[in-house]
Formats: structure tokens, sequence, C-alpha cells
């Protein structure tokens, strides 16, 4: 099975992309959770700002009080990323690409047909490439999922490349 996948067509610079590497991305997120904080409006960044925010403005009118003891977390990175399932967005390949001013459609096409969706469909969407720790070797070697979450349960699997056209 080849891993690597192509995104071409009606691009500036066609892209070779490696699923293989993207662990070691810093915009990769817990795709358990991705599509649940959605739903919720509400991501992890802006919980942290508003418990920041909080814990300022209280120190500000009631003055600072010693820190609490939290319980040590229970899972190191090295643990999340052996065990994580993970996801990265697709709109930063399709940036990097630079679409011309007249593309309007991306073909994914898979082992098993072809399927299209509109640029801005594609822009909002999210590339899974981990399971539970591993690479997608079976099925992969990417999953396609829209950004509406429409298909978490039933991605689009097998993935061969991308047409921009």
């Amino acid at each position: 099975m080849d891993f690597v996948l192509e995104l071409k067509g009606k691009v500036k610079y066609i892209l070779t992309i490696d699923p293989g590497v993207f662990i070691f991305d810093d915009r990769k997120f817990d795709l358990t959770k991705y599509f649940d904080e959605k739903e919720n409006g509400e991501s992890e960044e802006e919980k942290y700002l508003k418990a920041v925010s909080s814990h300022w403005d209280k120190e500000i009118i009631e003055g600072s009080a010693p820190p609490e003891k939290k319980p040590a977390s229970k899972k190191t990175l090295k643990e999340k990323i052996a065990t994580g399932t993970f996801g990265i967005g697709f709109a930063h390949f399709i940036k990097n690409a630079e679409p011309d001013k007249t593309a309007s459609h991306i073909e994914i096409h898979t082992a098993d047909g072809m399927e299209e969706i509109t640029l801005e469909e594609g822009l909002q969407s999210v590339l899974g490439f981990s399971l539970n720790g591993k690479p997608l070797k079976e099925d992969g070697p990417v999953h396609f999922y829209y950004g509406d979450g429409r298909n978490k349960e039933n991605p689009l699997k097998n993935i061969r490349g991308f047409i921009i056209k």
C-alpha cells in the first residue's frame, strides 16, 4: 500500500502528503473530542482562556491565594501520542497548494471510486491519520471527515489522492 498522497489539479504547487509525519505536527488534534467540541462551540483553548481570565479577575478583586494542589496528569505526552486518535485540518494543505481562482471542487479518489466535494467543504474538513496510536495501514493512509462531522462514524477510507478542479 502506498502511504503517500498527492494533492494536485488546478493548483500552483502539487503537494505530496505523507501522513506518517503528521504525529510530529503541532497542528494535530484529538479526533475523539474534535467534533464534540465543535458541537459545543467551545474549544480547549477557549476554555483555558476563560479559566485564566476568571482567575485573573478573582485575584484583582480578592487578592492572590496559594495555588491549589492538583493531581498529576495520569498520561504523559508520550503515552497520549502512543494511544491517541489524531486528525489534522485539510485546509492547511489546500492553502499551501494555492488553488487557482477558478477552482471550485475537490475530487477525493479512493480505492473504491471517487467522491466530489466543494472547495469550501474541503477547507472545513479533517484528515484522520491515527487510530489508537497506530497509523491507518489497513484502510488508510488517511480517513476523510467532513467538517460538520456528518460522517464521523463512517469516514471516507482508502484514500489514494486529491484533485482540485
